[in-house]
């Protein structure tokens, strides 16, 4: 007789993968992330309004693009919390 072979089952218990930037970015990471998202956003709105010599599309809208890509963005990478120091307080009795 032949025998018999035990199929393990197909259902097999993973371990939930925990994403990688969950250690370094935090709530404040999401929020320049965010914000840069929202300026990004009106820097381009204010680029298309008007004429293209416009004030608006001329200076404003630059300046705005900038911030966010060279200030706002990099600082959403690169944010992170200062951890301090406990200090134990002694206790008198």
């Amino acid at each position: 007789m032949t025998a018999k072979i035990k199929r393990k089952s197909v259902r097999t218990s993973r371990k939930a993968s925990v994403s990688p930037f969950s250690i370094y970015w935090t709530k404040g990471n999401y929020l320049f992330l965010f914000g840069g998202v929202l300026l990004l956003i009106l820097g381009y709105i204010l680029l298309s309004v008007g004429n293209w010599y416009s004030t608006t599309s001329l200076y404003f809208a630059p300046i705005v693009l900038f911030a966010v890509y060279v200030i706002i963005f990099p600082l959403a990478i690169m944010f992170a919390k200062r951890n301090k120091p406990k200090v134990e307080e002694e206790k008198v009795d």
